[in-house]
């Protein structure tokens, strides 16, 4: 009689365990299910997306460090991007390959100009020197730095975008993330007017009021992409074209 009160017991403590277990199954499929991506973005998503490009037009100036893969090693730019002037400013160090190209660089939509140092500093001079700059023209299609530089310059927009064409146009939400402590959501998109199909190659990391924390976009030739990271150090002002 003992053994058989005890095995029912067993039997509804297992039946209690397994509806309790499954209700959890469930709660962790639902919750998951609500924040997996990616999806087509909504209303107020698309309106974020819609001023990213607008919000950096209004702060003017933004700190950036850029990652620029490439087959010899990686190249990081340490500077600040003015999105009224459209130019940036920085130093360029080599990681992973050989310090020769190392030095100061400053680029706007049409030009770049190197200053190579032998001792390259954390962060870029506020004024920089006046010689010992080699110029040459900025070319997107030319390779990984230009394209990077174009992209970022590209970052920036004097008016938003259209929000009801970027859904049409491929954007997609595709999940929460946090950049140095600050919450955002994580979105592709939308394709560039001359390349349809391209919305999955570029990501965007935008918070609730879509100001930009990193982006990300591949490029051709290259396995790994080109990384844009904002804010992650302070600004150092962009020295007027010359």
């Amino acid at each position: 009689m003992l053994g058989k009160r005890i095995a029912r017991r067993w039997i509804v403590v297992a039946a209690a365990v397994t509806v309790a277990l499954g209700a959890g199954i469930f709660w962790y499929a639902a919750a998951g299910s609500k924040n997996s991506g990616p999806r087509a973005v909504t209303a107020d998503e698309a309106s974020r997306l819609a001023i990213a490009r607008f919000r950096n037009y209004r702060k003017q100036a933004r700190a950036v460090t850029i990652s620029v893969p490439g087959a010899a090693g990686e190249l990081v730019i340490t500077g600040s991007a003015d999105y009224r002037a459209k130019a940036g400013y920085g130093v360029l160090k080599g990681n992973g390959r050989n310090d020769s190209g190392n030095g100061l660089i400053r680029w706007t939509a049409t030009r770049i100009e190197l200053r190579p140092l032998p001792v390259v500093p954390d962060a870029p001079p506020e004024k920089p020197p006046s010689d010992g700059w080699f110029a040459r023209p900025l070319n997107p299609s030319a390779g990984a730095l230009d394209r990077a530089l174009a992209i970022l310059l590209g970052l920036g927009s004097d008016r938003p975008d259209n929000a009801q064409l970027l859904p049409q146009n491929g954007a997609e939400w595709v999940a929460a993330d946090q950049v140095n402590g600050h919450p955002v959501d994580v979105f592709t998109g939308p394709d560039s007017r001359d390349r349809p199909g391209s919305a999955g190659k570029v990501r965007y990391w935008l918070d609730a009021d879509g100001l930009m924390y990193r982006v990300q976009a591949a490029i051709p030739g290259e396995t790994n992409p080109v990384v844009i990271s904002f804010d992650a150090h302070e600004i150092i002002a962009v020295p007027s074209a010359r």
